[in-house]
């Protein structure tokens, strides 16, 4: 299978004793620069209002969205009606670029659940040619990643 956004890996047993354990990714980025994911099934300690930031909002969940960068928050949506400016990743999923105040507007006003939104706290990136060769050596199985996937509550 081609590597492309909107794809899920899972890892296998290779990584067992990783970060990357039972891990499930969405990629919403694969160019030639590489590519980077989201894990979509670990969640965070803490909820958006247990941020110093937002304590003032209704609670949301978090994901541990990868290693890198863990200072700041991503998310993927689907609602480019409640959240402008987002980037297409494919099959109806919006990510980085949206515009994460009007993101918190909606989860503040029950406008947008949990079924539309995901929150992150860092992301997994991989350059040229590494998550190609992960797969190669068995380390992912790739397979066509759909919404209600993606936002469901693992």
């Amino acid at each position: 299978m081609n590597l492309k956004p909107a794809l899920l890996i899972k890892s296998t047993a290779l990584l067992a004793d990783t970060y990357f354990a039972d891990a499930v990714i969405l990629l919403a980025e694969f160019n030639e620069k590489g590519a980077l994911g989201f894990v979509i099934n670990r969640s965070f300690e803490r909820t958006l209002n247990q941020l110093e930031e937002f304590k003032d909002i209704l609670p949301f969940p978090i994901y541990e969205g990868g290693p890198v960068d863990q200072e700041h928050l991503y998310f993927l949506h689907q609602r480019p009606d409640l959240i402008e400016e987002g980037v297409a990743v494919d099959n109806g999923i919006y990510y980085m670029g949206g515009n994460f105040k009007q993101a918190v507007e909606a989860i503040n006003n029950r406008t947008i659940t949990t079924a539309d939104l995901k929150l992150f706290v860092g992301y997994c990136g991989w350059n040229t040619g590494e998550l190609e060769a992960e797969i190669k050596e068995g380390s992912w199985i790739v397979e066509e990643g759909m919404p209600e996937e993606v936002f469901m509550n693992w």
